[in-house]
């Protein structure tokens, strides 16, 4: 392959990808609020106006609207475009890093599913139940199908002893705390979510995971505090996010490692 055309394959990547983070990123806004994420116009949250086609296009109407509808000049906000730019990060990652169309399309759904659960913790503390069983179910297509190709039921095993490894150890975890401390320390969408990273990522990969996500929680926590903010035992951070910010970037390492 030229490296002019897989210039133009990355180019394409990214555009794909732009596009399902903008999907992506109106679910962010109505899954909250139980609105359908497969029906309805895109409209400016502000005046309730239609969005026409040259203001949906990922990441470059932001741009050049400033981030405002052009009629009530209303806020988009930035979460629009993380999600939009964030959808085409995964789509070149899985590109440049998957080393056959199967795998490019396992990186790319995992990363997409685990954006979009990472900003939903982020945003509302929220993990819903639905989309961390369509990860599981990714995940165990996705064992299903290496022990498939390599003739060995070794992966699939890997990944559903990783799967409940990782639910178990969260859900110990809060049964714990919620015993010495008589209430809850862990949110309830965590423990599913980890075994659902953990059918994709493994044993070795799960504790990578959970080493990442520490260190993510961890500087998150110093930085709050430098910024001025006051750090107690109330204080609520988003494991959600730490988990599936490292999850992502886990998975990648070991398919390219191999």
């Amino acid at each position: 392959m030229t490296p002019d055309l897989y210039g133009v394959l990355v180019v394409m990547a990214a555009a794909a990808g732009a596009c399902v983070g903008s999907f992506l990123g109106a679910a962010l806004v109505r899954l909250p609020q139980g609105r359908s994420i497969v029906t309805g116009a895109s409209s400016c949250d502000g005046c309730g106006r239609k969005l026409g086609p040259a203001e949906l296009v990922p990441v470059v109407s932001w741009l050049v609207l400033g981030g405002r509808c052009r009629t009530c000049s209303a806020a988009i906000g930035p979460w629009q475009l993380v999600c939009e730019m964030g959808g085409a990060g995964v789509a070149v990652g899985a590109l440049l890093t998957a080393p056959d169309p199967v795998s490019a399309s396992a990186v790319a759904v995992l990363g997409w599913i685990l954006l979009l659960l990472a900003l939903l913790d982020l945003r509302h503390f929220w993990l819903p139940r639905a989309l961390t069983a369509v990860l599981a179910a990714t995940g165990l297509a996705f064992a299903l199908w290496q022990a498939w190709s390599l003739g060995d039921a070794l992966p699939l095993w890997l990944a559903l002893g990783a799967g409940l490894a990782g639910y178990a150890l969260l859900a110990g975890l809060a049964m714990l705390y919620r015993t010495l401390r008589g209430r809850d320390g862990l949110g309830g969408g965590d423990p599913p979510l980890l075994g659902a990273i953990g059918l994709w990522v493994g044993p070795v990969g799960l504790i990578h995971v959970l080493l990442g996500a520490s260190l993510l929680g961890l500087a998150a926590a110093v930085a709050m505090r430098v910024c001025g903010r006051k750090i107690t035992a109330e204080t609520a951070l988003p494991l959600g996010t730490c988990l599936a910010a490292t999850a992502w970037p886990v998975f990648l390492i070991g398919m390219v490692t191999g």
